[in-house]
């Protein structure tokens, strides 16, 4: 997230310097160049939306991720492994949500806290 944001400063800085020299010199070059990081801006901020959905939501009573949502008494099994933690409900649906998720650990945690929490 911190990268993506320091990318889309950069770029957005380079953008409208781009844009001051082509106003100087009148060279459609520097025009295309602004254009460019225009594009490497507008591209930077659409992935910070999408990757914004990717957020893994851990209520008190289930949780939810993406369009997937479980309450912890749907919650059949549990397994993480190197590819990330899949979920397995109780209609036999399957989720794995990636190990890529931020602070993965974290989330393997309260998910199994959360299905032992109802067991009791």
């Amino acid at each position: 997230m911190q990268r993506a944001a320091i990318v889309a400063v950069v770029s957005f800085v380079f953008f409208l310097a781009m844009l001051i020299v082509f106003y100087v010199r009148q060279h459609i070059g520097y025009f295309a160049l602004s254009t460019a990081f225009l594009v490497v801006y507008i591209f930077t901020l659409v992935g910070w939306v999408m990757q914004r959905r990717n957020v893994v939501r851990v209520y008190e009573g289930g949780l939810r991720y993406k369009k997937f949502s479980a309450a912890w008494g749907e919650i059949v099994a549990i397994a993480a492994n190197s590819d990330g933690l899949a979920i397995t409900i109780s209609k036999r649906a399957k989720l794995t949500i990636p190990a890529t998720v931020m602070e993965f650990d974290r989330v393997v945690d309260l998910v199994k806290r959360g299905v032992q929490n109802l067991s009791k």
